[in-house]
């Protein structure tokens, strides 16, 4: 199984904040001999996501512990569904416990708010996209869990794409031509240009710059249909800014390309996904 890097320095801090110093009433209370089997189960509706996650969880616990999914990353999930079983030494899987458990509610919380966004904008063409406000240290694994709910990743990082955004236009002491003109001169040939606007008159200036991608920042509806209009296919349109469930289907009947949505990640619930073991035996 393979993670891309610093997923296992994530997993391995989360369990020393729980295990520095071993646990001590499992240590008391259960036998070391002891084998068990264990449940892990959706309390409530939704997607699933972070099942590899889990996984590495258990195998930095204890080895001989042994991860069964039953469903998969992207699968959506009725009240009372098993979506996992557990099996090895009893104190092994109370240590792991609340460590897997907070890693699958909230990547399968990213999912399914991710997915009740994706629902509301099908059969426009619109495609929804994350941003990177995301738990610092969880940015990959919570962008997996944006996948799995059917969403599409921005930038992982600042090295991704140039986007050039008012505070660069501000520090840089240039309109977007010339920053545009600059990111051109400077960015590698393989990365896209976006330019931040928040006006038609911003739109124009990208558009005649040759931005790759015009996102329009917190634009009202009839300004982003004038801007679609305007740029007519000739770059990629972006909305970003404000999009809430409520409105991100008359955002995306504007015809934009993209939507940004940051609350997919810094806003989403945990699903309540439970661990109950059912049989012990000797």
């Amino acid at each position: 199984m393979k993670f891309a890097p610093g997923v296992k320095q994530l997993v391995d801090l989360a369990l020393a904040e729980d295990l520095t110093g071993g646990d001590i009433t499992s240590q008391a209370t259960v036998p070391a001999e002891l084998l068990a089997h264990a449940k892990v189960r959706a309390k409530a509706p939704g997607v699933i996501a972070g099942l590899a996650v889990a996984q590495l969880v258990c195998q930095q616990v204890d080895p001989a512990l042994e991860w069964t999914p039953l469903v998969a990353d992207g699968d959506s999930v009725a009240p009372s569904t098993v979506i996992a079983t557990l099996d090895g030494p009893a104190r092994a899987i109370l240590m792991a416990e609340r460590t897997l458990l907070n890693f699958l509610q909230r990547l399968s919380g990213v999912a399914t708010l991710t997915a009740r966004y994706v629902a509301l904008i099908e059969g426009t063409g619109a495609r929804l996209v994350d941003t990177r406000k995301t738990t610092p240290g969880w940015r990959v694994i919570e962008k997996a869990a944006v996948c799995a709910g059917g969403g599409t990743n921005h930038r992982l990082s600042l090295s991704d794409g140039v986007l050039i955004k008012d505070n660069h236009l501000a520090l840089g002491g240039m309109d977007i031509a010339g920053a545009v003109r600059q990111a051109r001169a400077n960015a590698p040939h393989t990365v896209r240009i976006e330019v931040e606007v928040e006006d038609l008159d911003g739109v124009q200036q990208a558009l005649e710059a040759g931005a790759d991608i015009i996102m329009l920042d917190n634009m009202g509806l009839e300004d982003m249909r004038s801007a679609v209009e305007r740029i007519g296919g000739r770059a990629i349109v972006e909305a970003s800014g404000g999009i809430t469930l409520e409105r991100i289907r008359a955002v995306a009947e504007t015809g934009v390309d993209l939507i940004s949505c940051g609350a997919i990640t810094h806003s989403a619930v945990a699903l309540d996904i439970s661990l109950d073991i059912d049989v012990v035996e000797s």
